[in-house]
């Protein structure tokens, strides 16, 4: 895989992880679409380790807390984390579902799932019911209100991620607006929650590439390479999000997934391999 391929998919990557038009449909198609071969076990790899790296470091003061307060001490200054001394075990309830779909379905996902029909479909499903989701919440809570039905809902649709085309970030923060969270929240919650899973998947690709002998000889450029360029382009996105969703709606996301799939079926339809 040459230089510029690399930064290519780790910005994407980066961009499509916490944008919530899904990381997993980009990354399958940006190979089919231009021809590329597919990166590979160690790009995978990178990509999981460097979208970890920028939730961790973006929210190391919220976990800190998140944490801190879980165990019962007082620390940290943000009030809506302050409020709610039970997100550490509401997050922990959460990415049970994810972890069971995970480890029941993660080879389809990797495999025949993969198909540019099924990522089609699901850009322009989650996309519909985000747009719903976005019209009929009322956004009149944050995290300091947040249970233990606001977790499962939540949790149960990160589980849906699984399937290319869905978007982790999408679906999560689709279910908090079902449940009346307001997008600022629900985009902050659904990075929080990702967490574990991004952990999960970067531990288990790692133990993969080690069953296979590790990185070969004369690849380890790409790995170094693809985690700098998804953290830090994965902070900026983070940080971007988070603003932006203080005041604007959802509404640019929901076209480009729709148009995004329509273009993708009909790619595919004729006969693009």
């Amino acid at each position: 895989m040459a230089l510029y391929q690399v930064v290519i998919l780790a910005v994407v990557q980066a961009l499509t992880e916490f944008l919530p038009i899904s990381s997993s449909a980009h990354l399958a198609l940006a190979p089919w679409l231009f021809g590329w071969e597919d990166q590979g076990l160690i790009f995978d790899i990178a990509l999981h380790f460097g979208t970890l790296a920028a939730v961790l470091i973006y929210f190391a003061r919220d976990w800190m807390q998140v944490l801190a307060n879980g165990f019962g001490r007082t620390w940290g200054s943000d009030p809506e984390l302050r409020a709610n001394p039970r997100l550490l075990w509401l997050i922990a309830l959460g990415s049970i579902p994810v972890g069971i779909t995970g480890l029941l379905f993660q080879d389809l996902a990797e495999t025949s799932w993969r198909s540019p029909y099924v990522i089609g479909v699901s850009l322009i499903t989650v996309g519909i019911v985000m747009a719903v989701a976005d019209h009929i919440s009322r956004r009149e809570r944050n995290m300091a209100g947040m249970g233990v039905a606001d977790a499962g809902v939540i949790g149960l649709a990160q589980a849906i991620a699984v399937v290319p085309g869905t978007s982790r970030s999408g679906i999560t923060i689709t279910a908090a607006l079902f449940r009346n969270i307001d997008r600022h929240a629900a985009a902050r919650f659904s990075f929080l929650l990702s967490t574990p899973a991004i952990g999960g998947a970067a531990l288990k690709a790692s133990y993969d590439l080690w069953k296979h002998g590790g990185i070969p000889a004369g690849k380890g450029w790409a790995f170094v390479v693809g985690v700098t360029v998804s953290t830090a382009v994965g902070c900026v996105v983070i940080r971007l999000l988070l603003q932006y969703l203080r005041s604007h709606s959802l509404k640019v996301f929901i076209w480009y997934r729709i148009i995004f799939g329509v273009v993708v079926l009909g790619l595919a339809a004729a006969g693009l391999k």
